[in-house]
């Protein structure tokens, strides 16, 4: 009867055959694993056909494709910028110079040194009269024999500006000219003349009283020449200094210092250019009308209330 070791000894051989068996199985299938894994993992899934090409997708993948329209994945070479987009242009709203209407007309560069009154400008208000009597007014040009003459409301006198302005007046169809020797107080307003009666009655009845006007700056076809006046109390300490028969508005008058520069006056209410400290008083006087023309006068002495001609004139505009 065999011994236990004898069974013992005989039953290994069975077990490593078995053990064997068991290994081979698992190589095998672990060889057919990784055949099917490679097979799985070619290129052509194994198919010999084109691989289909990948769809494009907001997501990122690793190798990003190149597109026509940047994504997420594949930034541009502007990623990062804000698109800049140019707005549709539209129609914008006319500017407050922009109208249907005619311009208003604008005075040439030339009459910068107007005031109020500006040569092109039409200007609308009323007109009432007055008796003139001798012809003198607030510009203290004294008694004269010319009755075609007007007093300028105070805005537009604007402190003898408007003095020795001749104005062209229209109503009803009807047109006079008239020099402005006076000033019109309160409660005259802006834009108001206050006629003589002689002119008032060239355009209406002098019991209409007052009448709707249109009014403009003429420089005038005139054949007086400029004439200087000393106002009483000149001497060369102190001396008001008159410009008369000028044909456009006067702009400033200057009297020559002794280092030979050009000094200007004020211009006072009643039309006189003062010199307080007598500087130029009997000198070179300089004027200067609304449109920059200048005009030089010497040799005139300190002759108070005597009228002295000059010879020279503004140029008709």
């Amino acid at each position: 009867m065999p011994s236990a070791s004898h069974r013992r000894h005989r039953a290994r051989p069975e077990r490593r055959t078995a053990r064997a068996s068991v290994v081979s199985v698992v190589a095998l299938a672990a060889v057919a694993l990784v055949v099917s894994l490679v097979v799985a993992f070619r290129p052509d899934g194994g198919s010999g056909e084109p691989a289909a090409a990948p769809a494009v997708s907001a997501k990122a993948s690793a190798s990003p494709s190149v597109s026509a329209e940047p994504s997420s994945a594949s930034p541009s070479p502007t990623a990062g910028k804000k698109k800049s987009v140019s707005p549709k242009p539209t129609p914008s709203a006319p500017s407050p110079s922009t109208s249907a209407r005619p311009a208003p007309r604008t005075p040439a560069a030339t009459g910068s040194l107007a005031g109020r009154i500006r040569p092109g400008a039409s200007y609308r208000g009323v007109a009432t009269s007055y008796d003139i009597g001798d012809g003198d007014g607030a510009c203290s040009f004294g008694p004269s024999s010319d009755v075609m003459t007007a007093a300028m409301n105070t805005a537009d006198y604007e402190t003898s500006k408007a003095c020795g302005a001749f104005v062209r007046v229209r109503a009803g169809g009807k047109s006079i000219t008239v020099r402005i020797t006076n000033e019109c107080p309160a409660p005259c307003v802006a834009g108001q003349l206050d006629l003589s009666r002689e002119a008032f009655a060239k355009l209406a009845p002098l019991s209409a009283g007052r009448i709707t006007v249109d009014w403009s700056l003429l420089s005038p076809a005139i054949s007086d020449t400029v004439s200087i006046r000393y106002k009483t109390g000149s001497s060369r300490y102190w001396c008001g200094i008159q410009a008369l028969g000028h044909r456009n508005p006067l702009a400033r008058l200057e009297v020559r210092t002794g280092d030979g520069s050009w000094l200007s006056l004020p211009r006072a209410e009643y039309n006189y250019f003062l010199s307080e400290q007598g500087t130029g008083c009997g000198g070179a006087i300089r004027l200067t009308d609304i449109y920059g023309e200048r005009l030089t006068v010497e040799g005139l002495a300190v002759r108070a209330e005597a009228v002295q001609g000059t010879g020279v004139q503004f140029a008709r505009r």
